[in-house]
């Protein structure tokens, strides 16, 4: 987002500016505590990695007069090769799904409602259909990829306590993971974050980490042998590694620290590489890490258009080519920026 305390709270004042809201990882099945913080970190500044100049796509949105910003998330290629996002702060009324035309740069609003703040987009390997979460619903909904037919594919608690849902992952089955970011506005000592399965067929819940530090950005491993789970406010991506059918968590570490300042981890995506490419909020900036903790590049606007935007939310490769695309947003609108990836796209490089 633009200068800002926390993304929960900047969403939270959002949805009340637009009458959303009244007042917007272990063994034998258990629930994993949050990892422990390592010794280590990741310096942005590290030797040897590769700069890379982002080029400008498309302006998608401007911000809104009613929040006084603009937020650009969850870019997906649908099946017909057009690029979906979300703007989690449109108001009713404005599209807050878009589609770009990567290829003409144009920009077609696709669906709104009247309550929803989406966080996160990504298509089902099950059946086609548009998956979104919705911040403030707590709920995770379904529409065509012509933005029809609006389906609620899953709300209510989760042992007691509604999501706050930020990023989704599918798995190859067509199960949904998704980060639950409950606390990301309280102490960072009050760990109450989550990491949830919803069964494809019935949408049943398992809590399959638990007490995380804001958990934002989520995406399987390029084998589906994993989960990489940002983690906002400890500034650092967990490994979670899951057992054969992806139903509980086995083990779990810090992979990456990231040194940021001021910045904080977002969203991320892995290519079939495996590298891992991890989003920031307080620089328009993607850095790109080896499954090994390797720095390896840091994807930047150019200088010129840096002033103006506060933050990388996420990234997609078009599956089958190096092709990237980032979702950057600031006092100057929300735009799509393109880059060559260090490695092809997959599933897991496509939304979340």
């Amino acid at each position: 987002m633009s200068e800002r305390t926390t993304q929960s709270t900047r969403i939270l004042q959002t949805a009340a500016a637009l009458g959303m809201i009244s007042a917007l990882v272990g063994c034998a099945g258990e629930p994993v505590p949050a990892a422990s913080p390592g010794d280590g970190s990741t310096n942005p500044a590290a030797e040897n990695a590769a700069g890379i100049t982002a080029e400008k796509v498309a302006q998608v949105s401007e911000v809104h007069p009613e929040s006084g910003m603009t937020l650009i998330e969850g870019p997906t290629f649908g099946p017909d090769g057009g690029l979906f996002v979300v703007d989690v702060t449109a108001p009713p009324g404005d599209p807050k799904v878009l589609k770009v035309d990567v290829g003409e740069g144009s920009v077609e609003g696709i669906y709104t409602d009247e309550a929803s703040a989406f966080t996160s987009a990504q298509f089902s390997p099950q059946d086609g259909r548009l998956y979104l979460t919705d911040y403030v619903g707590g709920k995770v909904q379904s529409i065509t990829a012509e933005g029809t037919d609006p389906q609620t594919f899953f709300a209510g608690d989760v042992d007691g306590t509604q999501m706050k849902l930020d990023d989704l992952a599918f798995d190859a089955d067509g199960h949904l993971f998704l980060s639950d970011t409950t606390g990301h506005d309280g102490p960072a000592e009050e760990a109450q974050g989550r990491v949830v399965r919803l069964d494809k067929d019935t949408a049943e819940p398992t809590v399959l980490a638990k007490d995380l530090p804001a958990p934002n950005g989520i995406s399987f491993t390029e084998d589906f042998k994993g989960l990489w789970v940002s983690q906002y406010s400890a500034n650092r991506v967990d490994y979670l590694g899951l057992n054969g059918d992806r139903t509980e968590v086995t083990t779990s570490h810090p992979g990456l620290h990231f040194s940021g300042g001021k910045s904080q981890i977002d969203s991320n995506a892995v290519d079939a590489d495996g590298n891992i490419y991890q989003a920031v909020h307080g620089q328009p900036s993607i850095f790109v890490y080896s499954p090994q903790g390797k720095h390896l590049a840091t994807v930047s606007v150019p200088d010129d258009a840096a002033g103006g935007l506060s933050s990388a939310t996420n990234v997609a490769i078009n599956p089958g080519s190096t092709e990237a695309y980032m979702t950057v947003s600031g006092d100057d609108g929300g735009f799509v920026y393109s880059f060559e990836a260090l490695g092809s796209g997959i599933r897991q490089s496509n939304g979340g």
